[in-house]
């Protein structure tokens, strides 16, 4: 069922969200400072390429670093990328086949916004890496 979920989820916004995280991280990337920033995109753009079958957990062995960089990006990048997730998902949730896609868009919002101190699992396993 995940895999058909993925296959209609990248045809109608996964592949869009996932430019729209390649665009942040490659501008991101231009400076030094915005390495760690870019790769967070790219990372956070892979998992919105194909969502079903994993989720996020949050690590604990984050530290205030994390946090600073939660402030910067939800600054930079991460306030428009939540504007797309919560556009798509509103257009997704108009018919009834694309309300677990629009679901799927608005449980994405929070790591949008705060990708630090956040690691992607597999669903199978989400207390393995703990």
């Amino acid at each position: 069922m995940k895999t058909i979920l993925n296959i209609i989820w990248l045809i109608l916004c996964g592949f869009w969200m996932f430019l729209g995280y390649l665009l942040a991280g490659v501008l991101l990337c231009i400076t030094i400072i915005g390495i760690p920033f870019g790769v967070a995109a790219f990372r956070i753009g892979v998992y919105a390429l194909w969502p079903f079958g994993y989720t996020v957990i949050d690590r604990r062995d984050a530290g205030s670093p994390s946090c600073v960089g939660n402030v910067l990006w939800l600054v930079l990048a991460g306030w428009w990328l939540a504007l797309g997730h919560i556009t798509t998902g509103i257009a997704l949730c108009i018919t009834i086949i694309g309300i677990p896609l629009g679901i799927a868009n608005f449980k994405l919002i929070p790591v949008s916004l705060m990708p630090f101190g956040k690691e992607i699992v597999s669903s199978d396993q989400p207390f393995a890496t703990r």
